[in-house]
């Protein structure tokens, strides 16, 4: 039975795995499923906030080399990810072009490339499966909106809310720009939202299985966590 180690990005995502995903993964399998926030997790006051990609390479790699029997995966929104520079993740700049749930492929593909290329050929790829978020963990809590709305005690904003995912297609497809990504779209509903405990009340209201029939590209990832122990 592998050992599954979440590379996240910050202490909301760390809740999504300690509270809904574990204990699923667990009965599909897994010995142990964990979730580590990239870079310096000791350094609370540091979480939130995505850091360059070749830091967090490091940290993946450093994983695998110390626990041969682990599998290591991601969750971090295409939202924010750094596109140039020194702190860019590898596709991200040219993720910009593609359209909904490809936007996030296009950079999986490239991360699953870069830390492939650096773990040489004897590498075993299968250990390794990158997973970006469409567009923002925020757009996850749309699959519910009634749900979402009780999650977080606010029952009068679920007209809100639906009005919200009623332009797409899919929750992932709500759009990602500065003004228009589902963060922003929260926040404008409510002042002061507290996404680490909002966002886990919201999600426990919401369940998985909801949230995978909502959204195909999240989906698609646990499908693959499932067949790595099937």
């Amino acid at each position: 039975m592998a050992r599954l180690l979440v590379h996240v990005e910050g202490q909301t995502e760390e809740d999504f795995v300690n509270f809904v995903l574990r204990d699923y993964l667990l009965h599909c399998g897994y010995q142990s499923v964990s979730a580590r926030i990239i870079g310096n997790a000791r350094l609370r006051r540091r979480r939130g906030g995505i850091r360059p990609w070749l830091p967090v390479r490091r940290d993946i790699i450093n994983h695998l080399h110390e626990d041969p029997g682990c599998v290591a995966t991601t969750m971090v929104d295409f939202y924010g990810l750094p596109q140039h520079g020194d702190r860019a993740w590898p596709g991200r700049a040219a993720a910009g072009g593609a359209s909904g749930h490809q936007k996030a492929s296009v950079v999986e593909e490239a991360l699953r490339h870069d830390l492939a290329h650096e773990m040489g050929t004897d590498f075993d790829i299968t250990r390794f499966l990158p997973f970006v978020v469409v567009h923002e963990f925020e757009g996850l809590l749309f699959s519910d909106c009634a749900a979402f709305a009780r999650g977080i005690c606010r029952p009068d904003l679920e007209p809100s809310f639906s009005q919200i995912r009623e332009c797409f297609a899919t929750p992932e497809e709500i759009d990602d720009s500065p003004v228009t990504a589902p963060s922003k779209r929260v926040e404008e509903l409510v002042p002061g939202y507290d996404k680490p405990l909002f966002g886990a009340l919201a999600i426990l209201e919401i369940g998985l299985n909801t949230i995978r029939a909502e959204c195909p590209h999240f989906d698609s990832w646990l499908h693959q966590l499932e067949s790595l122990v099937a």
